[in-house]
């Protein structure tokens, strides 16, 4: 029987930090309102594309794994913050890496993309389908925020995360999920004006996220509590046998209700929103390579996954840890540098949408 076993992984977070001290200079707000909301302290803003975010992710999970990129059948690459439609940003990636081989895909499905895109993946694998894959999340959510919109501008950075998977007969990785869409709540979470139908329409295109708080708050906290539970009913276990849980790192509260509702030990939850912020599709990748860089992933740990976004979409899966958690090699890769702080590219992004604005009107 073959198993999709996880056998590098890395990570590429931007240089650049915006504390929630530098937030009040563009935004009436303070430190502690973003911090008791939030559970945000910083966030990195990137300088360069996600494909470039991603590029550095691939290149250490590559050598992790001791893998050459020739040598991968696909690339799953969970974006909502593509460089590109057409082609699909998967593509550039590819060329980045050298992966000749590859199958290249993106998918959309907003925070819970890393979820889907690791699923799918290693059904693929299990199956005999192909035998090797990278699986990516990368965002500049950065890029999309109105920095008059209190409500979602503070919530999110940016970053990038990989994980290369193999077949195995070793028994180890994905081995229970369950993903799913609430009918009727995409209004809740959307970029209204963020596709081609603006385009088509020939209006501006004003990006700004729609989001209500509230209404999200309660179906994240429900449908991601539901699928674990569910997850971990079809495979027979109960929560005390799983020993680390990576949520999707929203925010504080959101995370504190699941742990509450699941009655979840907080030793065993992982976060990481508080120095890196919602990073949509990356967020649960950069999280799972942090505990493994702390050593909490011990070979063949339980780990559960859970995750909500724009849709809205939620997905929770659970794995098993095969038993190397030490890296093959690494990568000397790293993002070319820029001497701006978060601050800076904040501001000079906000003068951009004003130009862009303003000439559009």
């Amino acid at each position: 029987m073959l198993y999709a076993q996880i056998t590098g992984w890395g990570r590429c977070l931007p240089p650049a930090r915006l504390t929630n001290r530098d937030i009040m200079e563009v935004m009436d707000t303070s430190e502690e309102w973003i911090l008791e909301r939030t559970g945000i302290e910083t966030r990195r803003i990137s300088h360069v594309m996600s494909a470039d975010l991603a590029h550095v992710a691939s290149e250490r999970a590559l050598a992790c794994a001791g893998v050459q990129a020739d040598k991968i059948d696909m690339i799953a690459f969970a974006t909502t913050t593509a460089d590109e439609i057409v082609p699909n940003t998967a593509s550039l990636l590819q060329g980045k890496l050298g992966a000749t081989g590859a199958a290249c895909f993106d998918l959309n499905a907003a925070c819970t993309g890393f979820i889907y895109a690791f699923q799918m993946v290693s059904d693929m694998i299990r199956t005999g389908t192909i035998k090797s894959a990278l699986v990516v999340g990368s965002e500049r959510l950065s890029s999309l925020m109105n920095w008059k919109r209190r409500e979602s501008a503070i919530l999110f950075g940016d970053g990038a995360a990989a994980l290369v998977l193999q077949a195995s007969t070793q028994e180890s990785g994905f081995f229970q999920g369950k993903m799913g869409c609430i009918e009727n709540t995409r209004e809740l979470l959307a970029i209204p004006d963020y596709g081609l139908h603006a385009i088509a329409q020939h209006r501006p295109l004003d990006i700004t996220i729609d989001f209500h708080g509230r209404e999200i708050f309660k179906n994240a906290v429900n449908e991601m509590a539901n699928a674990c539970t569910e997850v971990l009913e079809r495979s027979g276990l109960d929560l005390k046998d799983v020993d680390l849980i990576v949520p999707h790192q929203a925010n504080a509260r959101i995370v504190e209700a699941l742990a509450k509702k699941l009655n979840a030990d907080p030793e065993k939850i992982v976060i990481t929103l508080d120095r890196y912020a919602n990073t949509s599709t990356s967020s649960i990748p950069i999280a799972l390579c942090e505990a493994i860089e702390q050593g909490r992933v011990r070979p063949g740990a339980t780990i559960l996954m859970t995750a909500f976004g724009a849709g809205l979409t939620w997905g929770a899966l659970l794995l098993k840890w095969g038993e190397r958690i030490a890296p093959l090699g690494e990568s000397s890769i790293e993002l070319p540098a820029t001497d701006k702080t978060g601050l800076e590219l904040i501001k000079e992004a906000i003068r951009l949408r004003e130009n862009v604005w303003h000439d559009n009107k």
